[in-house]
């Protein structure tokens, strides 16, 4: 074998492993990829599921809380807030909107403390214990999301991977963050002024 074919044949291997490295890194950002889109979609789910629930746990609470209007309406406005923020896949808007939402939850609950019947109630509690494995699956999925996320954007900023993102589309997505009420420490006493 001459030198030309030798060089010939390092070339050829050395393309072929080039772009079979290009290939393993596309998939990979692929799955990356799709991995954010299935943990989104996981929170949807709970989401849908929590909004499912939340006007059966107002309607239990208004045969006993019925000059607590306010607070009920407060929930059911971020409930609609929620809702509109997911349709879209605006992320600062379903922080915000978790934000309130939690918040008038609490209210909630907060105000049901002055009414022994409703806490009595079977159907309220069954809809609060409900509501609250909601609320602690929502926190473990947007926990995942956000992981995903960050694997994600890492990933696509990483050389050599950059070169394969950037050749291919690949883009960050955002994290899901909540706004600084939601983050600050509750403050009970609010809770039971509403």
């Amino acid at each position: 074998m001459d030198t030309s074919s030798a060089i010939m044949i390092a070339l050829g291997l050395a393309l072929v492993t080039g772009l079979l490295y290009a290939v393993v890194l596309y998939n990979r950002l692929v799955s990356l990829k799709h991995n954010v889109s299935k943990a989104w979609a996981n929170i949807d789910v709970l989401l849908v599921q929590r909004h499912d629930e939340l006007p059966k746990l107002v309607d239990v609470c208004r045969e006993y809380m019925g000059y607590e209007q306010k607070t009920l309406e407060k929930v059911m406005q971020a409930r609609a807030a929620v809702a509109d923020a997911r349709e879209r896949r605006d992320l600062p808007a379903l922080g915000r909107a978790e934000g309130a939402l939690r918040l008038g939850l609490g209210g909630v609950y907060a105000v049901a403390e002055n009414y022994p019947d409703l806490k009595a109630d079977a159907s309220f509690a069954h809809l609060q214990d409900r509501i609250t494995a909601l609320e602690n699956a929502i926190a473990d999925r947007r926990e995942y999301y956000n992981e995903s996320v960050n694997l994600n954007n890492v990933r696509i900023e990483q050389f050599p991977d950059v070169l394969i993102a950037r050749r291919f589309g690949f883009g960050p997505f955002q994290l899901l963050e909540f706004d600084e009420r939601r983050k600050a420490d509750v403050r009970v006493r609010a809770l039971f002024a509403t």
